[in-house]
């Protein structure tokens, strides 16, 4: 008989278990039901997906250095830097004095504000977390912070369109899209980094309010729409698209209390809070761009008022006359008053820049400031290829799976994708807007394949009947028979297809992340190019040039230059400027490019009653560089001749051609603009081989070498010519 002091000290002799047992132990403690393992999926990939999506936009900060971007953007850093140091008041009610002499610019009146408090929120937000960061770092990073975020919106977006891995798969897409990450790498600090994240949340949001008829929802929809509105102007495409989506349902028959809620209130809500923003004001009932939201309302007052009779009246010959009454005077009202609003002016007529989307040769014919921005052009179909990749083969893929289960939901995705598409192929810059619906309804073309072609791979093959079977003719055992027989074959097939697809999508990723690396991650402040022997040569000459400005130059000094650079020199030069990048006023900018298509002397008198100091010009004669000023030359003569009848585009043409060698017009020849650009070049040997004067961005050598200046000596060239300042002489009586 074993005692208790055995039996304990036997226990105590017995070894350990390993450390497999104990974690498989563990494990089975910790077992997941299938649900549960599908979430932590789920959000294991969003998390990966998220990231992905930052990391994948940094190309640009760690081969050159965190720096802003582009031409626009530094103006939204400087008056965020503005905000962040003077407060929100003082933003608010800012009257900038250094920009559009001597007009000035009142901020807080003419432009969006949030990009500009979205970022200050987030600065002031980490500084109160008590960490050390500059304003310019928040700036940089925010468009990938919130291309991060709109994988998100694209993921529930997704799942409420068709299914959660329809919604994975959106996410996953729309992370490295080259359409969306033109426009969002870190540095690109510009509107549309938090724009498209409104635009697709207000979206997501409305569709939501129209599924579920919630009217929490239907407020949420309403916030995120006027968050759209403090960050861009292409919050009409929103304004203009609902209404059309909810005006489709109502002639399918689709109408339903829930769109009823839906549309009404976030119209009514987002329209006053969207008149809270100064630069909007009351252009939600004072602007044709705005009228067809207004109809389509009253026009659900009609469809709810004629839904109610209808339940109050039994007879139906009765209704139909009370219809046919209701129906012509609503009509006649709202003709009538639309009429009678255009005609008094207070309804505005469309811009140009709308009619330019509507009509693409509208800009070119009318408006030549806005033909000349090269994002305005239409797009080429390498374009498309460029930024979706197979993305434009899926889309239409998606709309055929759209039209196969119809619902409101996908109505409006559709209608969002075939307009948006309309709307890139008339303008490269709208592809942005084009690229979440190609991603959502792709996504959805991807997830119903791969969905299909898993159930064919899972199917498991039927045991054959015998013919004898109970009920069963030899017909129906012959067919089934036959039926799995070819099983085998489907699974093989699906399987096929299944590789297929997998590597289409990994070649998508390959390509997005070339794009990515190549094309959309180098700053256009900061310019690379490859040497003879492949090495990295960089051209830091902008910055040279607004350096030498801010350190040699008197700080009430003005400097007259393209409107192009007009937000650099005024942001980073801290220098008073003639135009700038907002182009408001087309006059001055028209005056600008008369001094520039003018001959010296002419041109003189210009700047001196524009009070000018400084001229700034941009030339790439010596490196190459194509964008420059003799390049855009033309569109100054446009713009400039458009105002001012004197200066005539065919004068600067030779037979219809534009020249800068021996054979080009006399007015080019001795225009300011080519004087300031070729001055002292004639001496310069650009390429072995060729002549002194020899232009290697346009491939010719100049027409006049033997250049002189009489009111205007040259100041500053940078180290590669890229950039070039001259000083305006004071008159002789002024010395």
């Amino acid at each position: 008989m074993v005692t208790k002091e055995a039996k304990g000290t036997a226990a105590m002799d017995l070894p350990a278990p390993p450390l497999t047992v104990t974690l498989q132990s563990a494990l089975k403690s910790l077992k997941l039901k299938t649900k549960q393992q599908e979430l932590l999926l789920r959000v294991t990939i969003l998390c990966l997906v998220y990231v992905l999506a930052f990391i994948t936009r940094l190309f640009s900060v760690l081969r050159y250095e965190s720096m802003i971007h582009e031409f626009d953007p530094y103006f939204n850093y400087r008056v965020t830097l503005f905000l962040t140091e003077k407060g929100f008041y003082e933003f608010w009610n800012w009257f900038d004095s250094e920009s559009w002499y001597p007009l000035g610019r009142i901020i807080g009146g003419t432009l969006y504000p949030g990009l500009m408090v979205t970022a200050a929120l987030l600065y002031w937000t980490i500084r109160f977390l008590r960490f050390a960061v500059h304003i310019r770092e928040v700036c940089v990073l925010l468009a990938p912070f919130f291309a991060s975020n709109t994988t998100i919106v694209a993921y529930f977006f997704g799942k409420e369109l068709w299914d959660s891995g329809a919604g994975l798969v959106a996410a996953a897409l729309i992370a490295i899209c080259p359409g969306y990450i033109s426009r969002s790498v870190a540095g690109s600090y510009d509107n549309e980094g938090v724009a498209i994240f409104a635009l697709l949340l207000t979206f997501y949001l409305f569709v939501k309010a129209v599924n579920t008829g919630s009217l929490a929802w239907s407020i949420a929809s309403a916030f995120g729409y006027f968050y759209m509105v403090s960050a861009w102007g292409g919050y009409v495409f929103i304004i203009n698209l609902v209404p059309l989506y909810v005006l489709v349902l109502l002639i399918t028959g689709r109408y339903s209390m829930r769109l009823y809620v839906a549309y009404n209130c976030m119209y009514i809500l987002g329209m006053l809070l969207a008149m809270q923003i100064r630069f909007v004001g009351f252009q939600h009932v004072q602007s044709g761009e705005h009228m067809a939201a207004m109809g389509v309302f009253f026009l659900m007052q009609v469809f709810y008022f004629l839904d109610w009779v209808k339940h109050q009246l039994n007879d139906q010959k009765l209704f139909q006359a009370f219809l046919r009454i209701t129906v012509t005077t609503t009509v006649g009202l709202g003709a009538i008053a639309l009429g009678v609003g255009t005609a008094s002016g207070y309804i505005s007529p469309w811009t140009g820049r709308f009619y330019s989307l509507l009509d693409p040769t509208y800009a070119k014919d009318h408006i030549p400031i806005i033909a000349s921005v090269s994002e305005h052009q239409p797009t080429a179909w390498s374009s498309f290829m460029f930024d979706f990749h197979i993305l434009l083969l899926l889309f239409p893929a998606g709309l055929y799976f759209c039209f196969k289960r119809l619902s409101d939901a996908t109505i409006f995705i559709v209608m969002y994708g075939l307009t948006s598409m309309y709307f890139a192929g008339v303008m490269v810059r709208l592809i942005l807007v084009a690229t979440p619906a190609v991603c959502l309804i792709s996504a959805i073309a991807v997830s119903a394949t791969i969905k299909n072609l898993t159930q064919l791979v899972r199917a498991k093959p039927k045991a054959a009947l015998s013919g004898s079977g109970k009920g069963t003719s030899s017909g129906k055992g012959t067919s089934k028979a036959s039926l799995d027989h070819s099983l085998p074959y489907q699974r093989n097939g699906a399987i096929a297809l299944l590789l297929g697809a997998f590597y289409l999508l990994s070649r998508y990723a390959i390509h997005c992340t070339w794009v990515t690396s190549e094309a959309y991650s180098s700053p256009s402040i900061v310019l690379a190019a490859r040497g003879a022997h492949g090495n990295r040569i960089i051209f830091d000459d902008y910055r040279e040039a607004y350096f030498w400005l801010r350190q040699n130059t008197p700080q009430d000094a003005k400097v007259m230059s393209w409107w192009d650079y007009g937000y650099q020199i005024t942001a980073m030069g801290n220098r008073t400027v003639i135009v700038d990048n907002n182009t408001w006023n087309n006059t001055h900018i028209a005056t600008v490019g008369r001094a520039m298509a003018s001959d010296e002397n002419e041109a003189y008198e210009i700047m001196r009653s524009l009070d000018v100091d400084y001229v700034l010009v941009v030339f790439g004669g010596l490196t190459g560089y194509s964008s420059d000023d003799i390049n855009k030359f033309l569109w100054m003569v446009r713009i400039g001749g458009g105002v001012f009848p004197v200066i005539k585009e065919p004068d600067y043409l030779v037979n219809g051609e534009y020249r800068v060698d021996k054979g080009a017009a006399p007015k080019m020849l001795n225009c300011l603009m080519y004087k300031l650009c070729y001055y002292r070049f004639g001496e310069l040997t650009t390429e072995y081989g060729k002549p002194p004067g020899y232009d290697r961005a346009r491939g010719v050598e100049i027409g006049n070498k033997d250049i002189k200046l009489q009111h205007l000596e040259e100041a500053f060239t940078t180290s590669n010519w890229i950039v070039r300042i001259y000083k305006v002489k004071p008159p002789k009586n002024r010395r």
